[in-house]
């Protein structure tokens, strides 16, 4: 029998003792799995022999702490040598949970407990051996929710002969709690078990209550993170998807005007228009070479060299480029191909109807929010609003730019334009600061 303080009744002691062990249990649950390390372990149900161990004790070192807390300092409600080592099995197999058991039980003895180790080994290898026979998403469905659906699932198991795992792992850890109160009431009176009791039949139905929530807290808290986790992993593939697919969009655009460019110089220019299949084969090889969706503000600037190369020796002196780019924004991580489009749209729309060509200008300055604007500029014949206005929308060189933007930023990140009819238009585009994605490549 578990005596309180004064100012409660024993059963009061009791009730509040089971809640703040419950509590207990939710906050050591959450607290690992807040650690990168832990959620991993979480994640794959084959683990090897480091994983399991480091989740074994990572586990077992506060609830060994909890035990010798209630061995020092009578703190009854950190004692959870039952769910602790049975959850662990149930999660990482039979030697894990018997592992924990081996830590949470050893202390006991020093104080003459010495039933406690075997029964908590005996928890982890009972969590062990139901995991061997039950589903894995039958024991991460395992909720404090059950008993809701209980009578339910009880009546449906006898109906039919096919087992309900969800009343087995009910079952479990009752069984366990029992077995717990038949040995502490044979070997009380020598204190070789520690277990919570009550004359009240109320009272123990809440003790075996306790228990099994006891095991299923933990395991929803734990199954909340993993399903956590599976869609990060659906939404980083899905935005790869959807970067893939913006990136094959404007690859075949690109490739097609530039033909388009060098088929109008075979038969008046056949020398230029080897050189550009040339440079274009040089370009088209690096692009082929390189998966990857995101690159320096330095590669891509690279890039974007190889492509004024060609446009340079199709317009000749006409065409004139500028670079502003402030040397702290090289090493900015940016998409790529992102800039392509941009230059591709002023000369053709701003320079190539210009009759004395002009100057399409690269500029990128840093902010001190952390932010690089990049921008490319032309002095040619500008848009007018009603064109400007639909501008991101009927070409697929900046609706693309645009688009890319908002999957990859999200949607306070978009492509600005303006323009000043005859005297040019600029397009410019902002980055936030970014480490190079683990989705870099396809």
């Amino acid at each position: 029998m578990i005596q309180g303080p004064q100012f409660l009744s024993a059963d009061q002691f009791l009730l509040t003792t089971l809640v703040v062990k419950l509590a207990i249990m939710a906050a050591l649950a959450t607290m690992l799995v807040r650690y990168r390390r832990f959620r991993h372990i979480l994640i794959f149900e084959r683990r090897a022999w480091p994983d399991r161990l480091t989740f074994a004790f990572s586990f077992g070192i506060p609830l060994t702490a909890g035990v010798a807390a209630r061995l020092l300092l009578g703190y009854n409600a950190a004692d959870l040598s039952l769910a602790g080592p049975f959850v662990l099995g149930l999660v990482a197999g039979p030697y894990a949970g018997a592992l924990v058991g081996v830590m949470v039980g050893t202390p006991p003895i020093a104080a003459g407990e010495w039933i406690a180790l075997p029964f908590a080994v005996g928890c982890g290898f009972a969590g062990g051996g139901l995991r061997a026979l039950c589903p894995a998403e039958s024991i991460w469905h395992f909720s404090p929710f059950i008993f809701s659906q209980l009578p339910k699932r009880l009546w449906k198991m006898i109906r039919t002969p096919q087992v309900d795992w969800q009343v087995v792992l009910v079952l479990a850890p009752v069984a366990l709690e029992l077995l717990r109160q038949v040995l502490g009431s044979r070997f009380g009176t020598h204190h070789r078990l520690f277990y919570l009791s009550s004359p009240s039949p109320w009272m123990m139905l809440l003790v075996l209550l306790a228990t099994v929530l006891a095991v299923a807290t933990p395991i929803k808290i734990w199954n909340n993170a993993r399903i956590e986790h599976r869609l990060q992993e659906q939404d980083k593939l899905l935005l790869a998807a959807q970067i893939e697919a913006l990136a094959n969009q404007i690859n075949p655009h690109f490739l097609f005007n530039t033909l388009t460019s060098i088929s109008s110089l075979i038969r008046t220019k056949p020398d230029t228009a080897r050189m550009l299949i040339t440079k274009l084969s040089a370009l088209l090889r690096r692009l082929m070479k390189s998966h990857e969706h995101f690159v320096t503000l330095r590669e891509e600037l690279a890039s974007i060299d190889e492509y004024l190369d060609i446009e340079v020796v199709r317009f000749g002196s006409k065409l004139r480029v500028a670079k502003e780019i402030d040397e702290r924004t090289l090493g900015v991580i940016v998409p790529s191909m992102i800039l392509q489009p941009l230059v591709e749209n002023s000369i053709k729309h701003g320079l190539t109807r210009r009759v004395t060509g002009g100057q399409i200008t690269i500029r990128s300055t840093r902010r001190s929010d952390g932010h690089t604007v990049i921008e490319v500029a032309d002095d040619g014949l500008g848009m007018s609003e009603d064109r400007l206005s639909s501008a991101l929308q009927d070409g697929i060189g900046l609706s693309n730019v645009n688009e890319r933007l908002r999957v990859i930023y999200g949607a306070g990140y978009q492509l600005r334009l303006h323009s000043v009819p005859g005297r040019g238009t600029s397009a410019q585009i902002e980055i936030p600061d970014m480490m190079m994605p683990d989705r870099i490549t396809a």
